[in-house]
Parts: C-alpha cells; structure tokens; sequence
C-alpha cells in the first residue's frame, strides 16, 4: 500500500481544549467531562505534559476534549527546560486546535498573575473562552467566582472533584462548538505502542503523522500519560486507513518505578495493551531486547495481542557489527513466546521503514479477521493429530471428533474431543503451529478451546 499525507484528524471544528496554570485541576476536569479516569491526577507540578484527546458527550451533544500541561511551563524562565518548552508548544497547539476552550483556575487560590497571563494570551488566539473557577466544592464558595471575571471572560464555579457546576459551565461552552457532522465516526484500528523509556515511541508516532503530537525528549518517563492520536493514511487507489495510534509510558522494571505517578503509568500502558487491536513493540537497534521486553511480550501475550516488532534507531546500529539477521535471530530466542511475528528494522529518526510499518500492521490487522472454512479446518487439525501422536494419560488417549471457528480479533476454535483433561500443552503448540502455518496467521494469536462431546469439560490452550 502506498502512503500519501496524513487526513484531517476526525471531528477536528468540535474540540474543547483546557489550559490552565499546574495544579487547577485541568486533568480533573478532563475526567469528568470525559466520564472516565483517564488522565493523571496528582498534585505533582507537571504531571500532564502531552495532550490528551477523548470523546465526550454532554447535554445531548458529541465533542472532543483536550487536556494539556501546565501553562506555567510556558514561563520565559523556564524556557531552558527542554520538557518545559515541549509542553508548552503543546498547549499553543492544543489552542490552535480547539473550537472552544476552558480557562480553568483555582477558586481557593484566588486569582493568580499567571492566571491573567494565560488569559492574555488566550485573548491573542480568538477562540471563545470560559472560565472554570474549580475547588469550588461548596455553595457558599461560589461567590469567589467573581473575582475572575476581571479575567474578561465569563467564570463559573465548579467542582471538577464532585462534579458541581459541571452542566451549566458546558452549557456556556456548547454554543461556540459548529454543528454537529451527521456523518458517524469513524471506526479505527487501535494501535499501541509499547517499550522500555527512550526507545523512539514519541518519535515514531511524530514521523509518522508529521507532527509533534507528542513530546519527544531524552529525558526517561517523559510521557506518563497514554496519548490518543487519531491518524488517516490515504492508499494509493484513492481509500483511506484510520487508526488510533496510543502512545504509552515507557516500561520499567518494578524496582526502578517508585513514584505514584509512574505506577500509574504503568497500570495505564498494560490496560492500553489489553484494550488494542494491535501492539507494536518498539526496541533500541543499539540495545536488543532485554527482561523488560520479556516483560512487555508477556503481557502481549496473556492479553491475546496481534503484535508488531519494531527495531529502531537502525540509522545509528548500521555502521556497527549488528547484523539485521543476528539481531532477530537474537531477538526471537529471547521473545520465543511472541512466535512468528513480523519485525521491522526501522528509524523514526530518519523515517526509514516508518510508513512501510503501517504495510505490516495493515496485513496483521487483515489475518485478526481470518475465516477458516470448517472443512478445511478440520483436515487440518485430523492431519496434525496423525502426524503427532496425542496425548495419553490415566488409560486414555486425547481422541479429535471435529472442531469450528467461534470467534475473530484474534481467531479463536473449538476443538471438541473425548476428553479435553487430557490434552498436554506440547501437543496444543504443535496444532496451533500446523494451524498458523495452514491460514498464515503470522503476528496473530491463536486460541484454542478444547471441550467435552457431552459438553461436561473444558479447557481452553493460552
């Protein structure tokens, strides 16, 4: 397939994006706007660095919302400060992005010399704007809220931790989104990237749709947060491919994680791997694989994942002894469980392989929907229960009767034999090798249930 430029992200004219100072509680609000816990809520400065997209609806109508960093990383001071500045560009973004956005600032802290800094230069962007003056939790505090109309901007009282205000503050912000598109939205394959800190996941993701959508740095555990990237790639025959890329925390090992934040980072990447279509799994040319990546791939497996390997920085291992060859052959002993799936040799730096990756996933996403023809199916399975002898065990032997696909996203089938106790898992990896090899389902799991012809047992092969 061949690649053309990125389309216009879905539903771009019905965004809401919230900026604020650190610790207002933009991301609060993000969650509750959004229904779900899906950004970070901390009371470290700075927790938020990307931007954060979600789905919303409120009051009968669809949107998008935005959660962006701390403006005060915005100030000039701090302008050295290479996460600080990223940030920063974010948020412009983020801004330039939006239909509408929300000024959120803290009533409890009264009104701040950044809070007019910020409103100044939202002032400079012309997007409507409304103030969420948060914290406020009780009644009585809502008077506080006027305070922020020397702002210039409408202010609310809200309580983003309970959910006060949160109607009549939307109610202000709707009437600045366009229209509604009748069109529905686009259903996208979701893919997770994955991998140690600093392998090249935010770059990867930013050559690939040519922006900086997410912040790059050399920094470990720069992003913490999973970040959403709606991305179209445009086929050379005229149709188009829309995904979600998700960028995830970088991985590492338990011993080294000991902030909240970052555990929670963590918990958030392996949920990203458990809700994906596909995970692409990046590694460092320069590195290999090591026990994080075991770690990774492990996951990669008990949740059933397609998966995609990755090997970037390949520009900066080019000149040295790394073999492309050895490198795999290295990397397949060590994440053996994974089995047959494809790899990649790639550089975000460079772009080399970048839109050539999206080729690979496109044909793993096409084997996740493989249809086996149940005649077929079942010589197969007869043909593999020839050639290895089944499992025998308490004076039985496992004995095939037939067997029929129940299931795609990964393809699943059911076996149904005398007694499904009996079978071992060495024979199970030989029928779901003889299986893979029969409908080419490289970088696809395979699960097989095995069940009872009285239907009194069952076992399911993972």
């Amino acid at each position: 397939m061949e690649t053309g430029p990125m389309a216009e992200q879905p539903n771009r004219e019905r965004i809401v994006a919230i900026v604020g100072r650190p610790n207002v509680g933009k991301s609060a609000l993000f969650n509750r706007l959004v229904r779900r816990r899906l950004a970070i809520v901390h009371s470290e400065e700075g927790v938020t660095r990307d931007r954060l997209m979600a789905s919303a609806e409120w009051l009968g109508q669809r949107f998008r919302v935005v959660d962006t960093g701390g403006l005060a990383l915005m100030d000039r001071a701090k302008s050295g400060d290479e996460i600080m500045q990223a940030t920063a560009d974010q948020v412009q973004a983020a801004i330039e992005d939006s239909a509408a956005v929300i000024l959120v600032v803290d009533l409890t802290a009264g009104l701040q010399a950044l809070d007019k800094e910020v409103a100044r230069l939202l002032r400079t962007s012309g997007r409507p704007v409304v103030v969420a003056a948060n914290k406020a939790d009780l009644p009585a505090q809502d008077e506080q809220a006027d305070a922020f109309a020397a702002l210039g901007f409408p202010a609310y009282p809200v309580s983003a931790a309970h959910g006060r205000g949160i109607e009549e503050l939307m109610a202000a912000v709707l009437p600045h989104l366009p229209p509604a598109s009748a069109e529905p939205e686009l259903a996208r394959l979701k893919v997770a990237v994955v991998g140690r800190p600093n392998v090249g996941k935010s770059s990867y993701i930013n050559r690939l749709t040519g922006q900086q959508r997410v912040i790059v740095s050399a920094v470990p555990g720069t992003t913490r947060d999973n970040v959403d990237v709606p991305f179209t790639l445009k086929a050379a025959d005229g149709g188009e491919r829309h995904y979600w890329l998700v960028d995830t925390a970088g991985m590492r090992k338990q011993g080294r994680v000991h902030e909240s934040v970052e555990k929670f980072s963590l918990f958030r990447a392996e949920q990203c791997i458990a809700e994906a279509d596909i995970v692409v799994l990046v590694l460092d040319a320069e590195e290999g694989p090591g026990t994080q990546e075991k770690k990774v791939a492990a996951l990669i497996r008990e949740h059933h994942k397609a998966c995609v390997v990755l090997v970037n920085k390949w520009d900066l291992a080019k000149g040295t002894d790394v073999k492309a060859a050895d490198y795999e052959e290295r990397m397949r002993k060590e994440l053996f469980f994974l089995g047959d799936i494809p790899v990649l040799f790639a550089s975000a730096a460079t772009g080399f392989q970048i839109r050539r990756s999206f080729e690979v996933i496109d044909a793993v996403a096409a084997r996740l929907q493989t249809k086996m023809p149940t005649g077929v199916l079942n010589r197969v399975i007869r043909d593999a229960f020839a050639r290895s002898q089944p499992p025998f065990a308490r004076g039985k032997q496992l004995k095939f009767y037939y067997a029929t696909q129940t299931g795609l996203n990964p393809p699943r089938v059911t076996l149904f034999v005398n007694d499904p106790t009996l079978s071992t898992p060495s024979h199970q990896a030989f029928l779901t090798a003889r299986l893979r090899e029969a409908f080419d389902l490289v970088g696809v799991p395979l699960i097989l249930r095995y069940r009872s012809s009285h239907g009194e047992k069952e076992k399911v092969a993972r």
